[in-house]
């Protein structure tokens, strides 16, 4: 999905000497939703930035339907004023900054908070060639009052550190709204989010894409309206966790599934055999079939990941990943077929013996302990056989639908 600006407003105003072939060096973007007490200061600071530094640039402001007046306050400031119609952080920012007539983007705030001064910071880095510039407020200083306390000691530090942990990041300040990134990587980025998880998809597709991240300390200020602020702390930040996780199948499905498959199939084959004891403790067939059944979950989980997996790169969300491709040349349709008529094969045999010792015990009563011992684990293959089947045959059809030459699922 990329939102175009419906409506762009350009105030009749001089090109920039150094604006080669109408393009600028640098685009100051900024969301707006009833931004009237603090958008004027906010553009001329950017303005006066450019100035003090020789920098050829333009304040696009993304307005994402102000009722307070802000889209003549942009006007009236010079900046360019972009229509927003689908509402969210998100939205604005991908209008704003598609709108954008410039090789580098700086986002930012229209609420004062952040200080337009460290403009020449990001572009410097950008100019040095890095392709994201992220601003890192616990290094520059967080000024007194400027962010409640859950955010600073918690939020922040924890979405973070989960960011780093499951993408492998080195970015410290995650959800900074002041960052730099040229117009190309943008574009590679295709991000999706609407809302305020756009800041993390942002720095995840980065780290997918493998694209040079770097950090520069900037300074978060108290901002200067008398209204509350848009960002809600508990909604949003679930939000951004949930983002993270979404996107990381191998962290929300494979690894805990592969813990329980492991943990499952281990106990499950110490327990088959006969009970257990361990001290005090008697360990029979009612444990065997937890066991069992962990084993199961941890399968679907499993398939759960990579299934989200070809998914999400199918439908554009996650970046190829060559390492995760190459499997599929092994792990095709007819693999997963075959493994799929192994499994069936033995819950059948199992099932199969289990008829013939009942039979000769004239279809009487059974020891349920014994019989139990063969008919789960005979009943759980033929569960296995089944998700087998039909997930190759999903994955199949998901494969079809990338763009690759060769695609998931493929001979």
């Amino acid at each position: 999905m990329v939102f175009e600006p419906s409506n762009v407003f350009v105030p009749p105003e001089e090109e920039h000497p150094d604006c080669i072939q109408g393009q600028y060096e640098l685009a100051v973007v900024m969301p707006c939703l009833d931004e009237a007490e603090t958008l004027a200061m906010c553009i001329r600071k950017a303005k006066h930035a450019f100035e003090v530094n020789g920098i050829a640039g333009e304040v696009v402001v993304a307005d994402n339907g102000s009722t307070d007046g802000s889209q003549q306050i942009a006007v009236e400031n010079g900046a360019r004023l972009v229509h927003v119609p689908a509402r969210g952080y998100g939205a604005a920012l991908m209008a704003g900054i598609n709108a954008a007539n410039a090789r580098f983007v700086v986002m930012a705030d229209a609420d004062n908070s952040y200080d337009f001064s460290h403009i020449p910071r990001f572009l410097d880095e950008l100019n040095g060639g890095a392709d994201l510039v992220m601003g890192n407020r616990f290094r520059g200083g967080v000024k007194p009052g400027a962010m409640p306390f859950l955010h600073k000691y918690l939020g922040n530090p924890i979405l973070s550190l989960i960011g780093q942990v499951l993408f492998g990041t080195p970015i410290k300040d995650f959800h900074c709204g002041m960052r730099g990134f040229t117009k190309d990587a943008f574009e590679r980025m295709n991000l999706r989010t609407t809302g305020m998880e756009f800041a993390s998809e942002m720095v995840v597709k980065g780290t997918l894409l493998d694209m040079k991240i770097v950090e520069v300390p900037t300074t978060l200020s108290p901002d200067g309206r008398t209204r509350s602020p848009h960002l809600r702390t508990w909604t949003d930040g679930w939000r951004h966790l949930r983002f993270l996780l979404m996107y990381s199948p191998r962290w929300l499905f494979l690894y805990p599934g592969l813990l329980l498959m492991i943990v499952g199939g281990v106990a499950s084959a110490w327990l088959l055999p006969r009970e257990r004891s361990i001290g005090s403790i008697h360990l029979d067939v009612d444990t065997l079939l937890y066991t069992l059944a962990y084993l199961l979950i941890g399968f679907h989980a499993a398939v759960f990941s990579v299934s989200a997996k070809v998914f999400a790169i199918a439908e554009g969300l996650l970046p190829e990943d060559p390492q995760f491709s190459r499997w599929f040349r092994y792990i095709t349709l007819e693999t997963g077929l075959l493994a799929g008529l192994f499994f069936f094969l033995l819950g059948l045999g199992g099932t199969i013996y289990a008829l013939v010792l009942w039979k000769h015990l004239g279809f009487g009563p059974l020891s349920p302990r014994s019989m139990l011992r063969l008919t789960m684990p005979s009943a759980v293959s033929l569960m296995l056989s089944a998700e087998i089947f039909f997930s190759s045959f999903f994955l199949s059809m998901l494969g079809l639908r990338r763009k690759s030459a060769s695609p998931i699922g493929s001979p």
